[in-house]
């Protein structure tokens, strides 16, 4: 039996594509009739304004045809189907033994196979162990923040109520119900057996907060999240917030002097705009030039303790996405990261000049890493940078790859 001509399959797949087109713009069409009273959300690490334009773009015929908020909305309808998860579902427990306090375990540290019981555990940077993964809250927790941040978003581009229900359902129950809620600390994050039951480092854990933080601002008007939700999750982060500033643990974090102090600088920016501490926001970032740039980038904007690594790219670009971060947060802070500087010139557009041209995979990356990094994911940072300040040299990087995005709705 012959099959359905060119012609028919034509007509089927114009037919199967007007038909999304339609679904969509019905979608869109509430939040359209909306453009001309709405105000920008109270996002820092998100745009606010850039979001506002974003939402009227797409609310257009162009704009429905757009392959990332396609994405976004497919990513938000597989979150709607997340299990409400909580720090009680672990089955491992911190050396509190209180199931409430955060738990997991560094991700490159084994058994040492030279001992009877394996303690202490090793290091085999790069290496991550499965054991870190099972049993504890890090994917956990990690997954619940990023859903909120993308039901947000999708509630925020839609005014679809059942994205708002969602992302509320999955706070509530990790930070804010008696029965679930996680204690506003990461005092037992990444625990190595046989060494310490927590450390600095696991505070990069808590860096999805930024993204929790964002989300549920985008929730605002939803009814689904009421003012009661909002002062308990402020009251929440305002307690994590003091923990992060003051612990012992904390200033360990801070005072790392790779992609660790970045984050801890992004999530403490975060966090202090959120919370009411504008001072120490801008304090943070004002320090930047001193305590990161000076100490992280070479006279080529080359990230040596980075390139150290055994993943050198994927590092690399792990701390510039911190970077991104904290020069969006100052615009929330009026401070302009994009034109802090070193006296000898090291600044964050350096440090994108370097790895610019590695865009191109025929370019060779420099190091001999333990598994080849994604180039893929440096063309979105650079658009990223692009939106925060004009740069000719990364603009015509971006030009000489038509594939790179146009519309970045998420940070890469």
């Amino acid at each position: 039996m012959r099959g359905p001509s060119i012609e028919n399959r034509s007509m089927k797949n114009s037919l199967i594509c007007f038909v999304l087109g339609a679904c969509l713009a019905a979608t869109l069409a509430p939040v359209a009739q909306a453009q001309t009273t709405a105000s920008a959300p109270r996002t820092y690490a998100l745009h606010g304004e850039r979001l506002l334009a974003q939402r009227s773009y797409l609310a257009s015929p162009a704009g429905q045809k757009s392959p990332e908020l396609t994405q976004l909305l497919r990513d938000a309808d597989q979150a709607l189907r997340l299990r409400e998860a909580s720090v009680m579902d672990k089955t491992s427990v911190a050396a509190s033994g209180d199931k409430h306090d955060y738990f997991s375990m560094g991700p490159y540290w084994w058994p040492d196979p030279q001992k009877p019981n394996g303690l202490p555990y090793i290091r085999k940077d790069g290496k991550v162990n499965p054991e870190s993964r099972t049993g504890n809250d890090h994917l956990a927790m990690s997954a619940t923040c990023r859903a909120v941040e993308t039901l947000g978003l999708a509630f925020w581009f839609t005014g679809q109520e059942r994205y708002a229900a969602k992302a509320a359902a999955l706070a509530r129950t990790w930070f804010l119900q008696p029965a679930t809620r996680m204690n506003p600390h990461l005092q037992y994050a990444q625990a190595i057996p046989g060494i310490t039951p927590g450390r600095g480092i696991g505070l990069i854990d808590a860096r999805h907060f930024i993204n929790l933080q964002d989300g549920l601002a985008l929730l605002a008007g939803s009814s689904s999240w009421t003012a009661a939700d909002q002062s308990a999750m402020q009251t929440w982060l305002g307690a994590y917030y003091q923990w992060l500033r003051t612990s012992a643990n904390g200033q360990d974090e801070a005072d790392e002097l790779n992609n660790h102090g970045t984050w801890y600088d992004a999530q403490a920016v975060a966090l202090a705009l959120g919370t009411g501490h504008l001072d120490d926001a801008r304090r943070i970032l004002q320090a930047l030039p001193e305590k990161r740039l000076a100490v992280q980038l070479d006279a080529q904007g080359n990230q040596p303790r980075e390139l150290a690594r055994t993943k050198s790219l994927s590092y690399s670009l792990f701390n510039l996405q911190a970077y991104l971060i904290l020069a969006q947060l100052g615009q929330a802070a009026g401070v302009d990261v994009w034109k802090l500087a070193t006296p000898d010139g090291k600044n964050l557009a350096s440090a994108l000049h370097a790895i610019a041209p590695y865009a191109d995979p025929a370019k060779p990356w420099p190091q001999a890493d333990l598994e080849e990094g994604d180039r893929a994911k440096i063309l979105p940072v650079l658009v990223q940078a692009l939106q925060l300040g004009e740069d000719p040299v990364l603009r015509a990087v971006v030009k000489a790859h038509p594939g790179a995005p146009t519309l970045l709705l998420r940070a890469p």
